[in-house]
C-alpha cells in the first residue's frame, strides 16, 4: 500500500458521518444511480442500435474513486436493479434487455469498474506524468467495454465487420471526451475518496 493511500485512509474523520460499511454501501449505491442516470442521457447513433450514453463515464469513475471491489459492485448494483425490472437501462428493463444490442456493454460494466479500480491504485507518479498514465490506463478500460459490446454484436448479428461499424467506430471519440474527464476527477478526488471509504 502506497504512502499516500495508507495517510488518506488514516485520515480523522468527523463522528457526525455515518459508519463506515454504511459510506461504502452509499457510494455503491451512488455510482448504481449515477450510471442509470447516464443510461437516460442517450443520443441515437445513425444506423446503430446502441446509442451514446454517459455510462462510460460513471463506470470508469465509480472504479477510479471507489477501487476495484466497490466499484465493480456498483455496476453489479445496476445490473441487478435492471435485471430486476426497474426501468435504468437506457431503453427499458429485464432480463430479455441483456439480450439485446446492448447486452455486451451492459455485461462489460462491471469487469471495466473493477479494472478501473485496479488501474488507477497502479498508476503513480508526480503530477502531469501520473495524469497522462492514468488517462492511457483507463482509455484501455474503456476499450473494454466497446470490445464486450462489439463482440456481443457480431455473435447476434454474424456480422463482426458490421458490429465493429455500428457498435465501436461511433463511440470512440465521445469515450475518449468521457476517459478525459474521468482522468481529470480522478486524478484529483481518489485520495479524498479512499479517505472517506
Amino acid at each position: 500500500m502506497s504512502e499516500s493511500r495508507t495517510h488518506t485512509r488514516e485520515l480523522v474523520l468527523p463522528a457526525w458521518l455515518p459508519s463506515r460499511g454504511v459510506r461504502r454501501v452509499a457510494a455503491v449505491l451512488l455510482f448504481a444511480v449515477a450510471t442509470a442516470v447516464g443510461a437516460r442521457l442517450a443520443v441515437p447513433v445513425p444506423l446503430s442500435p446502441v446509442p451514446v450514453t454517459l455510462q462510460t463515464l460513471f463506470v470508469l469513475l465509480a472504479g477510479a474513486l471507489l477501487g476495484p471491489r466497490l466499484g465493480a459492485a456498483s455496476q453489479l448494483a445496476y445490473l441487478g436493479a435492471g435485471v430486476a425490472g426497474l426501468p435504468v437501462f437506457a431503453a427499458g428493463a429485464g432480463v430479455a434487455y441483456l439480450l439485446g444490442p446492448t447486452g455486451g456493454y451492459l455485461l462489460a460494466f462491471p469487469v471495466a469498474a473493477f479494472l478501473a479500480g485496479m488501474v488507477t491504485d497502479r498508476v503513480r507518479g508526480p503530477g502531469i506524468g501520473r495524469g497522462l498514465a492514468l488517462f492511457g490506463a483507463l482509455l484501455l478500460v474503456s476499450f473494454v467495454i466497446l470490445l464486450g459490446g462489439a463482440a456481443w454484436l457480431a455473435l447476434a448479428t454474424g456480422d463482426p465487420a458490421g458490429a465493429l461499424a455500428l457498435g465501436v467506430l461511433p463511440f470512440l471519440l465521445g469515450d475518449v471526451l468521457k476517459v478525459a474527464l474521468a482522468t481529470l476527477l480522478a486524478h484529483r478526488g481518489r485520495d479524498k475518496a479512499l479517505g472517506l471509504l
